[in-house]
């Protein structure tokens, strides 16, 4: 059959009139330029067509302004079209508390904030707000998270919120607990940041289960013997601890859970525990070594180690703003309580 589609791009570009074409779901163009690399078609400059399922999009190369095309699915478009959106939207937020009265820098990963810092902006999703946490714990500045990904509980809010509730001051400053984990005996190797604000867990480092013997505060618990344990803070609560089966606790909540990761034994559930517990864990496997995370770090520690973990002495300070509702997150990311009969 033929697919020709004439005449779907053409125009005056460089001085010089252009015109391309389909033909049997091909793309063909008359000047074709080379060596275009997956990075230069994501700076694309305009939406030129759409045939056959493909969005074609043309982009501006050299001195010799030349136009390239290539094609993505429906799917990378949908991506595409969203970051570039998310960008704009940035760039509005940014412009709004600048025009506020606002001095804004930039910090990036080891910077330390300048004293006279009032907040720092967390852009990006709950990963991005776990590393800004970090940058700022010691400083007591508030963090606030500015949604750019999907599923987002520390960063929630959409960015043009955040832009008229700052400027408003219809927010308030709430503080989050944090994890410590101790090893010992000290492990040299072990060089990362010992603190967390989601969750601490031990995991299996190779294909042997993992034995986890529990102290909960002078108290012996039952060995669990599963891929790992996590502890998790009641932040954490709609993190890991949520995929590996632990309940839902509001932020606010005063608990620690204690959750296994895939236990081979039918009778084994999470645990919810008051935040002044102390928890020693002793591993033991086949494998010889266990694998220790606090958030998003990593590090195989010798299975000899024990790890104590308790409330940190300190919290982080986030910016809630006034419109947030832990409630209303849930239902609306991870459509808690979806039913048909719930339907209004």
């Amino acid at each position: 059959m033929d697919m020709t589609m004439k005449n779907i791009v053409s125009g005056v570009h460089g001085g010089d009139y252009y015109e391309y074409s389909f033909s049997d779901s091909t793309f063909k163009m008359s000047d074709p330029a080379s060596g275009i690399s997956e990075n230069d078609l994501m700076k694309e400059k305009n939406i030129e067509a759409f045939h056959d399922g493909k969005m074609f999009i043309s982009l501006e190369t050299d001195e010799r302004m030349q136009k390239v095309y290539s094609s993505l699915t429906k799917e990378e478009y949908i991506a595409f079209k969203e970051s570039k959106e998310t960008e704009k939207r940035i760039s509005e937020l940014l412009d709004a508390l600048r025009a506020g009265g606002h001095v804004l820098y930039e910090l990036g990963e080891g910077d330390a904030p300048s004293p006279d810092t009032d907040m720092l902006l967390s852009v990006g999703g709950d990963g991005t707000f776990l590393s800004s946490s970090k940058l700022v714990i010691d400083s007591g500045i508030p963090v606030v998270g500015v949604n750019s990904g999907r599923v987002g509980f520390l960063s929630e809010n959409r960015p043009e919120d955040v832009a008229k509730a700052l400027l408003s001051g219809e927010y308030t400053i709430e503080d989050r607990t944090m994890l410590k984990a101790v090893v010992s005996p000290e492990v040299p190797s072990v060089t990362m940041w010992d603190y967390a604000l989601n969750e601490i867990t031990v995991h299996r480092s190779g294909a042997a289960m993992l034995g986890v013997d529990v102290d909960l505060s002078g108290v012996t618990l039952p060995t669990y013997w599963a891929d790992g344990l996590v502890i998790s803070t009641s932040s954490g609560s709609t993190a890991y601890s949520l995929s590996v089966g632990g309940p839902i606790a509001l932020p606010e909540s005063k608990v620690l859970l204690i959750s296994p990761i895939a236990p081979h034994n039918l009778n084994i559930r999470p645990l919810v525990v008051p935040d002044t517990s102390v928890i020693r864990l002793r591993m033991h496997s086949r494998d010889g070594k266990f694998v220790l995370t606090a958030d998003n770090r990593t590090v195989e520690v010798d299975e000899n180690a024990e790890v104590e973990i308790s409330v940190a002495q300190f919290s982080l300070k986030r910016v809630r703003l006034n419109q947030s509702n832990f409630i209303n997150a849930l239902t609306e990311k991870l459509f808690w309580g979806e039913d048909v009969r719930n339907i209004r």
